[in-house]
């Protein structure tokens, strides 16, 4: 049984969308994660990511058989870990994690319209300015994707710095 507060606890948010807007400048539709459900500051991070059948991606990959392209899954990963180790140094959006490589992806399951995505990323080796991460995405307890993600972090650009989270009727029309 987990001590109240320790974040590390699997079974509520421990980050939803509005706080991981703060520290990502990814918005609909390219945000990929949905809530962080662990954390382990530094070294450890798992965000879920509802996949529905309304994702802009479903209308051309592929009609009549829509999956979830490989690139985006490897894309929700590396939002996962940018957030964990832009969190790590302060996630006051005055920083962006640039990916510089990937390798040894490889996709041992499609993710479908209904799938809710797990995705697992562990710190490998971090400074300040760099770092590594493995990533693994999940569909229940069936590995979809895994891949090592490599990155820079750099100073965002004026028009990115602290920008404010997105309200929750993004892409609602109002009257």
């Amino acid at each position: 049984m987990s001590e109240p507060g320790n974040n590390s606890q699997p079974s509520g948010a421990v980050m939803e969308s509005a706080e991981i807007q703060r520290i990502l400048p990814h918005r609909h539709p390219f945000l990929l994660i949905d809530r962080i459900i662990e954390h382990t500051p530094g070294k450890r991070i798992v965000a879920v990511k509802n996949v529905t059948v309304n994702e802009p991606f479903f209308q051309g990959h592929f009609p009549g058989f829509p999956i979830m392209p490989g690139v985006l899954v490897v894309e929700a990963m590396a939002q996962a870990g940018a957030t964990l180790l832009l969190k790590a140094i302060g996630g006051s959006g005055d920083n962006l994690v640039m990916f510089t490589g990937i390798e040894r992806a490889r996709f041992r399951k499609p993710v479908l319209p209904g799938d809710q995505l797990r995705i697992e990323v562990d710190v490998l080796a971090f400074r300040r300015v760099a770092g590594r991460m493995q990533g693994k995405a999940f569909v229940g307890d069936k590995l979809a994707c895994e891949a090592i993600m490599s990155c820079h972090v750099v100073p965002a650009p004026d028009s990115q710095k602290s920008a404010p989270a997105a309200p929750a009727t993004e892409g609602i029309a109002q009257p």
